[in-house]
């Protein structure tokens, strides 16, 4: 039964749940804290992947690309300078689901597992009274390949289209994913609507190789009969906002706007033939490692832009303090509660940034070292100054994001060393995977390379 029909047959007890919690917070005097009400707020988590930042019309690009996330980010915190700890998904994924860094997680590659038993945002969400789901549209983010879904109460692998030129049978459309995620919140919110939820949703569009939704071209200004690449990236984009929209109009149905904290963001972004290359993963360009970020709880979170520098790594301590909840001391992310809240931003931070080689077979020569041995390059970024350094070749860069946007001059001359702050990023990063390496990469079965290299993470 698809979503529409169970939100009909729930609205009465919908209207019942609202009018308390309208009686509730007349009775309290206004807004109650968070932790206070009888009921925490619901969590939803949007990630979009390879959604590059200037893409999103709400971010500054010319072509009305998002109006639904437009709207979403809008009522929230959006941040200008976000990004991603490493550009690939799985990775990305485990980051911020764990608060850990991937030299820490264990998955620093497509394919490769966390280590087990760890904590994480869901977890800690599930001991203190949420229901958890995650639902995912991209075989990289299998459970199988990643172990994410041992952190949820129901994990929903939907990889029911052959998007791939009709061959390969690895993803979910937008529409499939929604309703998917949808029909979950409704079945909980119908048996136990006193539980709040945690509720992940991750879509696979606008990834590569960009379908043409001809549906949205006049409204983008495209002819499709002259459509590029970038075209029908664009398109994706929107189509996936609009599926973003229902998404938020579910939500909203079964819980009240003022009790959903809402964050949205991409595993990585993409790069779009910049360095005269195409996707994600391999480096550490603003393409693909700066993403959108933003946090929207209506009454709780001032709208407003962060300027200062965050990561996927500061969503789970920002959630938790923001639902009240104690952090741990491992995370080694930014709380941005009290900036959500209306008061003080943080500081700049120098943060340390990794690329991994796109995924790993298992059960060959790659096994060995896996982890340390499929270490690309490592960065560091304090305000407008990024330096890079590739391993191979030891290829030393440094770029002014003010002045060189497009990163095209490295200021790094032939004789300047990497600074203390960079060597410190690659000492910790290889310290953690040389830690890793004793955990054996497990061999994927022929079909999964297969839908990896499809992907694009296998050469």
């Amino acid at each position: 039964m698809r979503h529409r029909e169970l939100l009909a047959k729930d609205g009465n007890r919908r209207i019942g749940h609202v009018i308390g919690a309208v009686c509730t917070a007349l009775i309290l005097g206004g807004v109650v804290p968070a932790g206070a009400a009888d009921r925490p707020p619901s969590v939803l988590v949007i990630t979009v992947d390879a959604l590059r930042t200037d893409r999103l019309s709400g971010y500054g690009y010319s072509r009305p690309t998002s109006p639904a996330i437009d709207r979403l980010l809008a009522r929230g915190l959006r941040f200008e300078r976000a990004r991603t700890v490493e550009p690939l998904t799985g990775p990305a994924m485990c980051s911020m689901i764990t608060g850990i860094a991937p030299h820490l997680h264990g998955a620093t590659r497509n394919g490769l597992r966390m280590q087990e038993g760890l904590d994480s945002l869901p977890r800690i969400l599930a001991r203190h009274g949420w229901r958890t789901a995650g639902f995912i549209g991209t075989w990289t983010l299998k459970n199988n390949l990643t172990l994410l879904g041992t952190h949820f109460d129901h994990y929903g692998e939907v990889l029911n289209r052959k998007r791939w030129f009709g061959l390969i049978n690895s993803e979910a459309s937008c529409e499939d994913l929604t309703d998917d995620a949808l029909e979950w919140a409704s079945g909980v919110h119908r048996e136990e609507p006193e539980k709040p939820l945690f509720l992940w949703v991750h879509y696979i569009e606008p990834h590569a190789p960009y379908s043409f939704h001809s549906q949205y071209a006049e409204r983008l200004g495209i002819d499709a009969r002259k459509r590029s690449d970038l075209d029908s990236y664009d398109t994706e984009i929107a189509a996936v906002d609009s599926a973003i929209g229902r998404l938020l109009e579910g939500m909203r149905g079964m819980v009240p706007d003022d009790d959903l904290l809402v964050v949205f963001t991409a595993d990585h972004g993409e790069s779009l033939g910049e360095h005269s290359y195409w996707g994600h993963g391999r480096y550490l360009y603003e393409p693909s490692l700066h993403i959108p970020l933003g946090l929207t709880w209506p009454g709780r979170i001032s709208p407003g832009t962060a300027e200062s520098q965050a990561t996927l790594l500061d969503l789970a301590p920002t959630l938790l303090e923001l639902l009240g909840i104690d952090v741990p001391e491992d995370l080694v992310g930014l709380s941005w509660a009290e900036a959500a809240r209306g008061g003080a931003h943080p500081g700049e931070r120098t943060l340390c940034y990794q690329a991994h080689k796109g995924a790993v077979h298992g059960g060959t020569h790659d096994s060995d070292k896996a982890r340390s041995g499929g270490l690309l390059a490592v960065g560091v970024v304090r305000d407008d100054r990024k330096e890079i350094l590739r391993l191979r070749g030891s290829k030393h860069l440094i770029f002014d994001l003010e002045a060189d946007a497009r990163e095209l001059v490295s200021r790094a001359s032939a004789d300047s060393p990497p600074s203390p702050e960079l060597m410190a990023c690659l000492a910790s990063v290889s310290e953690g995977l040389g830690n890793l390496d004793h955990l054996a990469a497990r061999k994927l079965d022929d079909e999964t390379v297969e839908q990896l290299r499809a992907l694009g993470y296998l050469d």
